[in-house]
């Protein structure tokens, strides 16, 4: 475009006291103000971080000036994060900058004791630790389950290896084995399977025994003391009975569980389950915090913390989801064909010497190649069922002295659920879901392939079969799977009301006129009274002068 004619709009932008504002803002009064008003609006702060524009805008200019760099306008929102950057630095007020502890070297300080050796521990114990020992092969396992995917990383593997290794080093335990990890809001749970010497196990259940046994004579003596005073009217409602837990060593209680929230950290044995927390368990479903003395709000109330909603949920995924190939264990010879009382069968297995490994194909093929090895849990919360009614023969006769006239509590019906080595091709299955899935890890490679085994009914349970060598492992959140959403337990209904009838119902308050006619009634009743007296006595004295 050539220079502008005067006809343009553009005409005279150019000549010198030529202003684009002098039309608008005549007035060099009026033109102060309005830079006033705009020096004003960038010095206003921010609500957020406390800055104003116009220290900004200075500041960069200041730094664009300072350090000259090329092609500063390709660059200017750069400059503007530095500026902020530093506006919100730390201020040093020493000449040496604070140490800076990274998350990974506060990592490596927890597991540094894992790396350590013990004093005193040489090439001959090491020697003694290979041949027999209670430490599980976790990095083996480990492997065999990553053909499928399935597992922790490496690292993780090796630290857990390196903690169940401290674990068996400190406490007495004739096996152990790597359960899996239950995942948690806050932290998670590394879970290690174990089993006590016996030595170990007796001493546990007499500290129970004595314990109830002080606390019985705490009770006997508080109900002599009470017998002493004015006994109220004593309510006939027994509650129902409570279910005994099973003993360690049997049942739900057969293994003992130690956890701990990271590698490094110590362990901490979890408690025994009883039948209680288990059927409360079955009825609520509860995020984990990784706090084992955390608080279980829910409805019906858990009896108990974190750590027994934990053990039992680790009883009850184990009961669902041990299983082993077809063959490897079998029932003793000694017992022949004797079940034990109570419909619960066998109890116990031992390994079979002459087991023959089946094919990978087979044991993908069909689920009738796979059997529970873990006892299931009946709906009483117990593996093996018990009478609650039944009882020794003098409290019998205790009560039938007490209670001769009231009526007898009707006896449950015996639970009897699916025995030991029961195939898993028989579990009832979700809707349309199958109890299991069965894939081979790879398709490519068949020869070398391994027989991974998923549980639908419980996300997270996996277990692999390889000629002689399976195992079985849980990593999720501890909950059972459900089509539907969880719905909460209701409350009970509201109980109804005492029926009124007038052996009940309360009188009302007479009126004014009717205590005036009452007192009336009254004293007139009272002068005849009075009257018949006066008369009987003058017949009496007429009597006696008569004589």
């Amino acid at each position: 475009h050539g220079p502008y004619q005067p006809h343009e709009p553009g005409y005279g932008l150019g000549l010198p006291g030529y202003s684009l504002y002098d039309d608008q803002i005549p007035d060099p009064k009026s033109r102060m103000l309005a830079i006033q008003n705009a020096k004003a609006y960038l010095l206003k702060s921010s609500t957020t971080s406390g800055l104003n524009l116009y220290d900004h805008l200075a500041n960069m200019l200041t730094k664009i000036l300072d350090e000259q760099p090329t092609n500063a306008v390709d660059i200017i929102e750069n400059i503007s994060k530095d500026v902020k950057w530093a506006q919100f630095q730390k201020k040093m007020d020493t000449l040496r900058d604070e140490h800076e502890i990274l998350p990974t070297f506060e990592a490596a300080e927890k597991r540094k004791a894992l790396f350590l050796k013990a004093n005193g521990e040489g090439d001959e114990e090491l020697e003694e630790e290979i041949g027999e020992t209670p430490l599980p092969n976790v990095m083996e396992t480990a492997f065999y389950f990553e053909q499928a995917g399935i597992g922790l990383s490496k690292d993780e593997s090796y630290h857990i290896f390196l903690a169940l290794k401290k674990l068996i080093s400190v406490q007495p335990i004739q096996t152990c084995r790597f359960w899996g990890k239950i995942l948690g809001l806050e932290m998670n749970y590394i879970i290690a399977e174990v089993q006590c010497h016996q030595e170990e196990e007796e001493d546990e259940t007499e500290e129970e025994i004595t314990e109830e046994g002080e606390k019985g004579m705490d009770e006997v003596q508080d109900e002599d003391e009470e017998k002493e005073k004015d006994e109220p009217p004593k309510s006939t409602y027994k509650p129902p009975p409570v279910i005994p837990k099973e003993e360690n060593g049997t049942g739900a209680n057969k293994y003992v569980y130690f956890v701990c929230n990271e590698p490094g950290k110590p362990w901490v044995k979890l408690p025994s389950v009883t039948p209680a927390q288990i059927v409360c368990a079955r009825k609520i479903k509860k995020f984990f915090t990784g706090r084992l003395d955390a608080p279980v709000v829910s409805f019906p109330p858990f009896p108990g913390n974190e750590a027994n909603y934990l053990r039992a949920q680790i009883a009850r995924i184990s009961a669902g989801t041990q299983i082993s190939p077809i063959g490897f264990y079998q029932f003793s010879e000694e017992e022949g064909d004797e079940e034990e009382e109570g419909g619960g069968g066998r109890e116990t297995y031992e390994e079979n010497p002459d087991f023959q490994p089946l094919s990978v194909a087979e044991m993908v093929d069909s689920l009738s190649t796979w059997v529970h090895h873990s006892q299931s849990i009946l709906k009483q919360g117990r593996c093996i069922w018990l009478n609650p009614f039944q009882k020794s023969e003098e409290e019998e006769e205790e009560e039938n002295e007490e209670e001769d006239n009231a009526e007898k509590p009707d006896e449950e019906e015996q639970e009897i659920g699916p025995p030991l080595l029961t195939p898993i091709s028989e579990d009832e299955g979700i809707q349309n879901i199958p109890a299991w899935t069965a894939q081979p890890s790879t398709n490519l490679i068949p020869q070398y392939a391994v027989a991974i085994l998923q549980s639908n009914r419980w996300p997270g349970a996996y277990a692999f079969a390889s000629g002689m060598k399976f195992d079985n492992i849980y990593f999720g959140w501890g909950h059972k799977y459900s089509p539907e959403n969880h719905t909460p337990t209701p409350p009970p209904p509201v109980q109804a009301e005492y029926p009124c009838g007038p052996e009940i119902t309360e009188t009302s308050d007479p009126t004014l006129e009717e205590e005036q006619a009452f007192k009336a009634a009254r004293e007139a009743a009272l002068a005849a009274d009075e009257e018949e007296e006066d008369e009987e006595d003058v017949e009496d004295n007429e009597d006696e002068d008569d004589d």
